[in-house]
């Protein structure tokens, strides 16, 4: 192993300069290869093998009840409405590419379109199962394929190394655990980069049709995809430098042109449903510039483009990160053209892009972690060359043992924390979300029947025994549940003259929050309330924000008793403060179990007085 790895760390660092140079230029070293083939081809299954592992150790989270909101609105149940309407979504506020992979493999794992609505009915775990397991093959195919990508661009052990980083980075592992577009993207985003590091190697034909199926599907799976892109037109201006504009213009067509017919091969309706289509990206658009509506309650404040660095730290890695940098300014130190055109604008134009919206989350970072992978990989290598030589002694003869060691030590400290974090996560998510605990409890306690108010935190069939219809309600669910959606109040507190609502959506919920409001749920005889850190948690982020909504719950718990509580948290460990990423992201060590903190209050006093 020390021989294969030894042997291909030159090679994968030879100079990068110019497109001719990088095609032809071979050494010994890469001649001598059937050694290292036998020692990466186990290496790589390895990895996908502990990258697959980690990807679905607790993937059955909160089912039967799916607690991401995107995950249960946007993807699964638009592959299931497939089966009874027509293929056209009707929605493109998200591409719909991995919504039409799920209808298809829904349509192969249970065999007829009643199979699949009656499991969504009545067993929708089953249903849930197969769309997050979809995602985790998915992020572990992106993990193959950014391995071939960073064999080609800096050599074998580079590539391993980027592959690793991201099968252990901590928000492709996370997130692969849940049935949402953003691992799947990872996937043709990877094979994108394949197809680019083949253009700028020998600029086939065949690379650059690679390069824009890739991005044509990661394009229609997340619509940031499209940064690639950017990447491809690198590719090709070295392309053009090497063999001339004349040759290399017919193929970026192709590539072009075959990016644009994947898009529509998985997005068909973009084209039959044009005005939809641009609504629905007008829209999405519109949502994470932030659309002239107040600041989204709870986030951090600062710059999103802060924001996303300070993301790379935990959702990649401090030592990746910090090697990606390193790579970075080497490539430009040591004037790698090639590698410099095609690896640094992309990710400086994404984070500038997505850091200038109003809203940020750190898994909008993610289309570009293959990209940056490979720059830590880069990076690190080159730590272990300088360390080689420096070790070497006079004599110039490197003793056998160095090279490998200086390996392992490198990949350890580079993947060892993502590791450790990747274990905690995947032993937090196994075990009873809190959520769960609590509707376990109120099945107890709460009388069936009973009128409760459920802060907007849980899916509306929270409170429902999945696959029954309950005669308490005339819904069918176990209790009445108060429309948090809804307000009796305009947006100063006072109560709207008789029989009017106003709808709100689930992000203002805090905003619409007046002490008056108990007294109303007295009233209406609404005793049971159910509060959880996913909504107050907002509130008291920022309780300058909404001092009505603070006022609200300090009333709250003077008027009413405390009958249940149940936190996320270990014995002893300090709550994590609310934020949209460590919220549901369970990255700190705090977390001893998935979910918020969550309470059960019975109010007091009226017509709640009298149980």
């Amino acid at each position: 192993m020390s021989t294969a790895i030894a042997t291909d760390l030159e090679p994968a660092l030879a100079g990068l300069d110019g497109r001719r140079g990088f095609r032809h230029r071979r050494s010994r070293a890469a001649r001598a290869r059937p050694a290292a083939r036998s020692v990466y081809r186990p290496a790589v299954a390895g990895l996908l093998i502990a990258s697959f592992l980690l990807r679905v150790w607790g993937i059955k989270q909160g089912l039967p009840y799916s607690y991401n909101a995107d995950e249960a609105v946007h993807f699964v149940p638009r592959a299931v409405d497939f089966f009874s309407h027509d293929l056209n979504p009707h929605y493109f506020l998200n591409p719909p590419a991995y919504s039409y992979l799920l209808y298809l493999v829904f349509e192969v794992w249970f065999g007829s379109a009643d199979a699949v609505r009656h499991a969504y009915t009545t067993d929708p775990t089953a249903v849930f199962l197969v769309a997050r397991l979809m995602a985790a093959l998915l992020g572990t195919g992106a993990v193959l394929l950014t391995y071939l990508a960073g064999a080609r661009l800096i050599g074998r052990a580079g590539g391993l190394l980027a592959a690793a980083i991201l099968g252990f980075g901590f928000l492709p592992v996370f997130y692969s655990h849940l049935a949402l577009n953003d691992v799947p993207t990872l996937a043709p985003v990877a094979l994108s980069l394949f197809g680019i590091a083949g253009v700028l190697r020998k600029g086939r034909n065949r690379d650059y049709a690679i390069a824009g199926v890739g991005i044509g599907l990661a394009a229609a799976t997340k619509y940031t995809g499209a940064i690639m892109l950017a990447c491809l037109a690198s590719a090709f201006l070295c392309d053009a430098a090497g063999d001339g504009l004349r040759r290399a213009a017919p193929r970026l067509a192709l590539g072009v042109l075959l990016a644009v017919v994947a898009f529509f091969v998985a997005n068909p309706f973009a084209v039959l449903d044009t005005s939809s289509f641009l609504s629905g990206v007008s829209s999405q658009a519109s949502l994470a510039a932030g659309g002239g509506d107040p600041v989204k309650l709870g986030l951090r404040p600062g710059s999103g483009t802060t924001y996303y660095l300070w993301t790379f730290t935990w959702g990649l890695g401090w030592v990746p990160t910090l090697a990606a940098v390193a790579g970075a300014g080497l490539i430009l130190l040591r004037r790698r053209l090639a590698l410099a055109l095609v690896l640094l604008p992309a990710p400086i134009v994404f984070i500038i892009f997505m850091g200038d919206q109003q809203r940020f989350f750190g898994r909008w970072l993610m289309p570009i972690f293959p990209i940056v992978a490979v720059l830590a990989a880069y990076g690190a290598l080159e730590l272990v060359r300088w360390l080689a030589r420096f070790l070497e002694p006079r004599a110039g003869r490197r003793r056998r043992w160095q090279v490998p060691v200086l390996v392992a030590l490198t990949g350890v400290v580079m993947l060892g924390p993502s590791v450790v974090a990747d274990i905690h996560n995947d032993a937090v998510l196994s075990r009873p979300d809190t959520r769960n605990a609590a509707r376990n409890w109120m099945v107890g306690h709460v009388p069936a029947g009973a009128r409760v108010v459920i802060e907007p935190m849980v899916p509306d069939n929270w409170a429902s025994d999945i696959g029954r219809s309950l005669p308490w309600t005339r819904t069918g669910e176990r209790w009445w549940r108060f429309p948090t959606w809804l307000s009796r109040l305009d947006q100063k507190g006072n109560f709207l003259p008789a029989g009017q609502l106003r709808f709100m959506f689930v992000d203002e919920y805090e905003r619409n929050l007046y002490p008056a409001l108990l007294n109303d749920y007295v009233n209406s005889d609404y005793c049971w309330l159910v509060v959880g850190s996913l909504q107050a948690g907002r509130a008291f982020s920022q309780p300058d924000a909404v001092p009505a909504a603070i006022s609200y719950y300090d009333l709250l718990a003077r008027r009413a008793r405390l009958m249940y509580h149940v936190s996320p948290f270990s014995s002893g460990a300090h709550p994590v403060p609310f934020s949209f990423d460590w919220s549901i992201d369970y990255y700190p060590r705090q977390y001893g179990r998935p979910g918020p903190e969550l309470s059960v209050y019975r109010l007091t006093g009226g017509r709640c007085g009298r149980a």
